[in-house]
């Protein structure tokens, strides 16, 4: 496997830098001077370059224009300019429904659709953003890296990392050793401390609500409780949203009652087509209460599309519980009374017509399905089924 050779490089690298000191200075604004980058981060930060540019040509990129635009411009306001000039912070969006976010050492942030989808306003989106480049601006990696400590940790997420399968394995392909240690190791407890105490220090410089800093982690350990899995990334593990969740608490009370922005209608507004993109791909993963809340959310406020209907319908369907073939025939019945021209709606309800040994039914939906997609792919297997109503 490419990435468990790549990752043995790695191990070398650890070995060679072992005997530098694991203490750097943090990159900051105001009248200091700029930091100077070391040779073997020098080395740390061409590799993720390279790795970058593998994600990049990927289809995991989400390429909305504009939520990208609006997560960049909130991690624009979180550090002063003269931070920006040092490090060219970009922050970017995998559509993956893992609960997931993690940082390059250059500056380079990646944020799973599966994170956004479960946050509920902008003062969460902020948090998030700002611990991951704290990790930038304290050189968390170059640390880690030089700490023998860590060999041991990095040996389990080697374990993990060529093990990879499924929605993991879709990503863990092209994240190479730099980005699949940030991904799924994360950083010691301790710089993972820091990480979230300098960063709701800029939540709360951004005039953001204390108070919202850490509902997003509750939220998310209790959908991997929900589950019953922790998941094979940072953020999908219950030890570590735990972690959180306290740094957080403690946190909060250095402000009480302090308030501030939410922006809960822009970040509403920002990220609703995120939603159904996500739903989406939890119905394929199998997580289907998840792919139900997030459907919902999208359908009150935008009860009128088809889209969602049938969405909601194929949660039904697939998760195939009592009374679930009924109610996803509704669905799909509501989603072509939306708009009469959603072919793939037709389909499914005549392959469940069929199922249940309705053939009249089933065939006036799939010949439907057929005069509204002329060109289907799956023409002939629609065609095999027309057969089996006569």
């Amino acid at each position: 496997m490419k990435i468990a050779r790549s990752l043995f490089l790695l191990i070398a690298l650890f070995l060679l830098v072992g005997c530098e000191t694991t203490s750097v200075m943090p990159i900051r604004g105001g009248s200091s001077s700029f930091f100077q980058i070391e040779s073997d981060e020098r080395r740390l930060w061409n590799r993720s370059e390279e790795e970058q540019k593998k994600l990049e040509r990927s289809d995991l990129l989400y390429r909305d224009e504009e939520l990208v635009l609006y997560v960049n411009d909130i991690a624009k306001r979180l550090y002063p300019a003269d931070v920006h000039q040092q490090v060219a912070f970009r922050v970017v969006i995998l559509k993956n429904p893992l609960l997931n976010a993690f940082s390059y050492p250059n500056g380079v942030v990646y944020v799973h659709s599966g994170m956004i989808a479960r946050m509920e306003n902008e003062a969460e989106l902020a948090t998030l953003l700002a611990h991951e480049m704290t990790h930038v601006t304290h050189r968390h990696a170059l640390q880690q890296m030089r700490d023998l400590k860590n060999k041991a940790a990095f040996m389990a997420t080697f374990n993990v990392i060529t093990s990879a399968a499924g929605a993991w394995g879709s990503i863990a392909s092209l994240l190479g050793q730099v980005g699949a240690l940030a991904a799924v190791q994360g950083y010691s407890r301790e710089l993972e401390t820091e990480a979230d105490t300098e960063g709701f220090g800029l939540v709360v410089a951004a005039q953001y609500d204390p108070a919202e800093t850490g509902k997003l982690f509750l939220r998310l350990k209790e959908d991997v409780e929900e589950r019953k899995i922790d998941e094979p990334f940072f953020f999908g593990s219950h030890p570590r949203l735990q972690e959180r969740i306290e740094n957080y608490e403690k946190l909060q009370t250095l402000h009480p009652g302090k308030g501030g922005m939410k922006n809960e209608e822009i970040f509403s507004q920002k990220t609703f087509a995120l939603l159904l993109i996500d739903a989406d791909q939890n119905i394929s993963a199998g997580n289907y209460k998840i792919a139900q809340r997030e459907a919902e959310k999208y359908l009150s406020r935008n009860p009128d599309d088809a889209h969602v209907h049938f969405l909601l319908g194929e949660v039904c369907r697939q998760r195939n519980e009592q009374g679930d073939v009924d109610r996803a025939m509704d669905f799909y019945r509501k989603s072509v009374g939306k708009d009469p021209a959603y072919a793939t709606s037709y389909k499914a309800l005549g392959l469940l017509h069929l199922k249940k040994g309705e053939k009249p039914q089933a065939k006036e939906h799939l010949q439907r399905y057929l005069i509204l997609s002329p060109q289907a792919q799956d023409r002939a297997y629609i065609l095999e089924y027309l057969k089996q109503c006569e």
